[in-house]
This record gives C-alpha cells, sequence and structure tokens, in this order.
C-alpha cells in the first residue's frame, strides 16, 4: 500500500477536475452544516457528489451522539428537500451511534460500512474525495474496518484548532480516538484548522438578507435559521460559517502547506514529532471569494 511521502504530495493537490466525493456531516449541530451541504451538492464545475453521512455529536441539541446522529440525518433530508435534490435522498446514510471506544476499534454503521466498500471503486490516480465537518467517527471506523482505503480516498477535515492553540476544539475532542486513526493512518489527509485559520469565515444579518432572502427555499431557510440562532435583534454581530471551508478547498479558495502530522493528544493538544508523514494544512481562506462563490450557488 503505498505510504510514502511522495505518495500522500501527489494525492493532496487540489483536484483541477471533477471529482467524485461524499459528505460526513453533523448537520444537526449548528448552522453551518447546512450551508456545507448545500454548497457541496451545488459545486458541480469540482465536486460530484456521491454520498452524505450522517455524524453523530453530543451537545445541547442532543441527548447523545445517537440522538445527533439521527438528528443530522434528518436535517440532511430536509436540505436536500429545500435544494430540490430528493432524487439524492437514497445515497444518505446513517453514522455511528457511539465514538470509537479506542484506537483500535470501529464503531460500525451504515456510513461505515458505505465508505469502505465505495472507496474499493477508485484508485489512486482517481482517488474518493472524503469532506469531514464533525467528528471524524465513521470515516475513522471505514479505515479500521477496510485499512485498504487508505491509498483510495482523500480525507478533508475541519476539525482541531491551529496548531499553535491548544485548547479544546468540538469536531475533535468528542472522538479524539478517531482523530488520532486519521492523524495516524498515514491517509492523504488536508486538515482545516478552526481557530485561527476558519474562523474569519464569518457572514452577517445584512449580507445574509441581501444575497439570500427572497431569492430561493434554500437561501430563505439559511438566512432565517441564522438569523434565529444569534438572535438578531439588530445588534451587531457576526457568525462565523465554519463548514463550507471544506468545499472551499475543493474549489482552489485556500492556501495550504506541508507539515509532518501531529498527533492529537487526548489533553486536546497537539504532540509534535518533524519526523512524521506528510500532511497539507490550511493556513487561509479568500473570504470574500467563498462567500461570493456561495451565494451565487444559493439562488
Amino acid at each position: 500500500m503505498p505510504n510514502d511521502n511522495c505518495f500522500i504530495l501527489k494525492q493532496l493537490e487540489v483536484p483541477r477536475r471533477t471529482a467524485d466525493a461524499v459528505l460526513d456531516t453533523d448537520t444537526f449541530n449548528e448552522i453551518d452544516d447546512q450551508f456545507a451541504l448545500a454548497y457541496f451538492m451545488r459545486s458541480p464545475e469540482r465536486i460530484t457528489p456521491r454520498a452524505i453521512y450522517a455524524a453523530p455529536f453530543f451537545n445541547s441539541h442532543s441527548s447523545s451522539p445517537e440522538d445527533g446522529m439521527e438528528k443530522s440525518y434528518d436535517e440532511i433530508l430536509n436540505i436536500l428537500s429545500l435544494c430540490g435534490r430528493d432524487d439524492f435522498i437514497p445515497n444518505v446514510f446513517k453514522g455511528s451511534k457511539n465514538y470509537l471506544p479506542d484506537e483500535k476499534t470501529a464503531s460500525a454503521s451504515p456510513a461505515a460500512s458505505d465508505l469502505a466498500a465505495r472507496a474499493m471503486n477508485y484508485t489512486p490516480d482517481n482517488p474518493l474525495y472524503v469532506l469531514a465537518i464533525g467528528a471524524i467517527t465513521n470515516i475513522a471506523s471505514a479505515i479500521l474496518l477496510n485499512p485498504e482505503i487508505i491509498s483510495r480516498i482523500v480525507v478533508v477535515w475541519l476539525g482541531g484548532n491551529s496548531h499553535d492553540i491548544c485548547w479544546p476544539e468540538f469536531n475533535m475532542m468528542q472522538d479524539i480516538a478517531a482523530a488520532r486513526v486519521i492523524f495516524n493512518s498515514t491517509v492523504p489527509f488536508v486538515q482545516l484548522p478552526c481557530c485561527g485559520v476558519v474562523s474569519h469565515l464569518t457572514t452577517t444579518g445584512p449580507e445574509l438578507r441581501f444575497h439570500l432572502e427572497g431569492k430561493s427555499k434554500i437561501g430563505d431557510y439559511l438566512c432565517k435559521l441564522t438569523c434565529k440562532e444569534v438572535g438578531d435583534t439588530g445588534h451587531v454581530w457576526s457568525r462565523v460559517i465554519w463548514d463550507i471551508s471544506v468545499v472551499a478547498w475543493m474549489l482552489g479558495l485556500a492556501a495550504d502547506r506541508v507539515t509532518a502530522a501531529p498527533l492529537p493528544s487526548y489533553d486536546n493538544g497537539y504532540v509534535f514529532n518533524g519526523s512524521r508523514h506528510f500532511m497539507k494544512y490550511v493556513y487561509w481562506l479568500n473570504r470574500d471569494e467563498v462567500f461570493k462563490d456561495l451565494f451565487a450557488k444559493l439562488f
């Protein structure tokens, strides 16, 4: 199985063609996953959607990781309907009910099984892109179920914070074991850190209303959802739309660099070792071009 740095670097070039991709999303967790899902479905110039996986999450919006996954599954169906893509519903799969119990044991699910099988239809020269915007449980489980897919996929994940920030980040801290599986696996991997990098992908009420309100069903829904979440009563506010960043990377709207893969630690930091395998680390996104493109696609 190819796992040397030359192979990894070749796989981590932004695709200059339309590429097959799947999206792994905890869609009911916040309001940014909904934007990302719509963006994913409406970027055919670079992305051919093949499947969507519901990821587990556990916070004030759910009673357990399983409940978060089930609510995310339902919200995926809702967003697809608002986008006029009910035809894609057979390609939506429920994900893990629990986080990984350890770094060697998969959390079995229809999503993990689908990815473990689906990726075998791809090759190193034609990989499947796996865009992940939640706890990375489903993706780690698929790799544990079938390690052979490592050379057939490229994982692009919004998770963790900037490498110089050592405080908890929601997607990573939910399932540190899964994150460690990914960082240790030598799978071609692109990380989009939250605080310190993606945190500048913000929008505001006036901007959302100007570009989305009254333009489409999905545009109205996303505008109202965001304004409701922030309690828009006329005060000054902005909201980070984190999850659109993975699609932005696929579209060439981000800047990245090569780094030796650190290892997430159970105290929510990173352990650095410059002799480890390579990965890509995104350090900047073109905020205005990302939102310009996103808004145009939500009409």
